[in-house]
């Protein structure tokens, strides 16, 4: 079955396994989750929530480190016209430096899932880690390849902190979070030990905290 020349295609048996066994079990809104920023040495971690409309693949969604930035910035518009709801959680660095990153992905999912609207009825996890909500979940390791659902969140969450950061790139000049986006290259850990952290550097982490001390 397809829609819209070809946009929407069945999706095959492997992305949406857990998606038709939610609905198989009588779960009738199933939002997928994922997470974007969770090793940088700056900027937030976000979390996407998403609701596709059921038995649904938008072809090319997949596991958001395997696109091209460009190819992430067509499927994330294209998912955001299409999905039935979408949720969008950030947690800054100062709260990541706080209650440590693990703690911070987690409630920046739960922040992406209190915007759904509906509210879902079934939560499928990118990972690990349940999130602290009363709505049944279930964890899928490298579910960002395996969950239609959760590969859009994935894309969602990456695009919108991608375009965060290059927008932090102006404010903060210098660093070149526009290309690194924050994570520890060559260019970026040099950028830190010559100009010291910014206020959107996560102070604990390595890279950075050898540094504190000369700037605040």
């Amino acid at each position: 079955m397809t829609h819209q020349g070809e946009l929407f295609t069945t999706a095959p048996l492997n992305t949406l396994m857990f998606e038709d066994a939610a609905y198989c079990s009588g779960f009738t809104c199933v939002a997928g989750i994922d997470e974007a920023g969770r090793g940088p040495l700056a900027g937030p971690v976000m979390a996407a929530a998403v609701v596709l409309p059921a038995g649904l693949l938008i072809t090319g969604v997949d596991d958001s480190k395997k696109l091209t930035p460009g190819k992430r910035e067509k499927l994330f518009e294209i998912i955001m016209a299409h999905a039935l709801t979408v949720g969008v959680g950030i947690i800054g660095p100062a709260e990541i430096d706080r209650i440590n990153i693990l703690q911070a992905t987690r409630r920046a999912m739960l922040a992406a899932v209190q915007q759904l609207s509906p509210q879902p009825d079934y939560l499928l996890i990118d990972g690990i880690s349940t999130i602290d909500s009363v709505i049944p979940q279930k964890t899928i390791k490298k579910g960002d390849s395996l969950s239609i659902s959760i590969a859009a969140a994935s894309i969602i969450a990456k695009v919108t902190r991608d375009r965060f950061m290059a927008k932090m790139d102006v404010k903060y000049p210098g660093y070149g979070f526009s290309g690194h986006k924050g994570y520890g290259s060559a260019a970026h850990l040099d950028a830190i030990r010559i100009l010291g952290p910014s206020p959107i550097h996560r102070l604990t982490f390595g890279g950075v905290k050898e540094h504190v001390a000369d700037t605040f």
